[in-house]
This record gives structure tokens, sequence and C-alpha cells, in this order.
């Protein structure tokens, strides 16, 4: 099995369970959104397993913990990682999970609680 390609196990988070295995050709991360069975994820939590052969142990194959989600319109580009909503506002959680405390579900565009970092 390539390293490229390993066998990754969608474990939803709540309800706890299992949505199956799918063959990823890229390293989902926290934060990342995923496309499985018609149904838009957000990965939480990523867990390696290994399994020991020949005396050495090996990455056998990765558990990713998602929960349902949509995939967010609004995103800025803060410190090399993308962050959801307007990170020049002084609200912003600066998360790829969550937008802010005040307006979680955005838009941030329209938002009445906007204020530009540094105003306070």
């Amino acid at each position: 099995m390539e390293p490229d390609s390993l066998q990754t196990e969608v474990i939803l988070t709540h309800p706890r369970e299992s949505l199956g295995r799918v063959q990823l050709d890229w390293t989902p991360q926290p934060g990342n959104y995923l496309d499985f069975e018609g149904k838009t994820y957000a990965v939480l939590e990523r867990r390696h397993r290994y399994q020991l052969k020949a005396g050495r142990y090996r990455l056998h194959n990765i558990a990713i913990y998602v929960q349902s989600a949509k995939r967010p319109s609004e995103k800025s580009l803060v410190e090399g990682r993308w962050v959801i909503g307007d990170a020049t506002c002084c609200y912003n959680a600066h998360s790829e999970i969550i937008r802010c405390a005040v307006n979680p579900d955005g838009p941030c565009e329209s938002c009445r609680f906007y204020e530009k970092l540094g105003a306070i």
C-alpha cells in the first residue's frame, strides 16, 4: 500500500459511528473539508494507527473524526493557513472550524457586530 493512498476510516463524532473507509490521495488535516457519500464533513481530528511488522512499526491506516458541515463561503489567509470568515474583525476566532462567537453562522459581510481589529 502506497503511503500517499492509505486506507482512511471516517468516524462521525456525534453520535459516534464509523461512516466507512476511503482511499485518500491527500492527508486530511483538522479544518479541512471532506465530501463523503454525498455529504460534506469538517475534519476535527486525525489519528494514525500503526502495525508492528518484522520488528518495525509501519503506518497502517488513518482515522479521521468528522462532523457534518457546510463549506464556508468566506475564508481568510492568516499566517499561512485558511480560517473561516473575515480575519480583520476583532471577533474572528482565527479558526478553521468556527468563525466567531457573536455570529458563528455568518456571513461576515453584513454582520452588525463587525469591528476592525485594533479598533477597540
